[in-house]
């Protein structure tokens, strides 16, 4: 019988007030890698970026290092994913670490909405279409946590974005 299993966590923390860290962490059953990115406010800016594989059943060798210098000074917003699949590639263990530095520079990007969530409305009734019309307004929200994956009523009837 095969089994695989899956954990990937990412956080985000203001460093100082013109440095956000954002993390990512991979542990599955094919590879164990983590990577973290320094983003410059206000621009936006990818300043650093470091990661490693502690294990990867993969066969391609590659320079992670190297690999992720590739994204520094790339601007977290939009056209970043397409930027960062077009130089780290796609596929194998490149594509894997592509996706942990968009996950991190999404989460960045979230990490903004906080002050937003702050101004929900109080009563229950007017606080789920709040919840959606946030999710319309920023795709990037749709299915990055429990409550707005596919099947939460406050994502109810929406189409996944692109």
């Amino acid at each position: 019988m095969r089994s695989f299993t899956r954990n990937r966590c990412t956080s985000v923390e203001q460093s100082d007030e013109r440095t956000i860290r954002s993390s990512c962490r991979l542990q599955d059953t094919l590879i164990d890698a983590s990577v973290q990115i320094e983003v410059k406010l206000p621009d936006l800016e990818v300043a650093c970026v470091t990661g490693s594989i502690t294990r990867s059943l993969c066969r391609e060798e590659i320079d992670v290092e190297a690999t992720l210098q590739k994204v520094v000074g790339i601007r977290v917003g939009p056209g970043m994913k397409k930027i960062i699949k077009g130089v780290m590639g796609e596929g194998g263990v490149r594509g894997q670490l592509a996706l942990m530095v968009e996950e991190c520079c999404s989460a960045v990007i979230l990490s903004f909405t906080k002050d937003v969530l702050r101004k929900r409305p109080k009563e229950k009734t007017e606080e789920r279409e709040f919840y959606a019309k946030m999710v319309r307004e920023n795709p990037r929200l749709y299915n990055r946590c429990a409550a707005y994956a596919p099947g939460s009523s406050l994502v109810e009837g929406m189409d996944p974005p692109e």
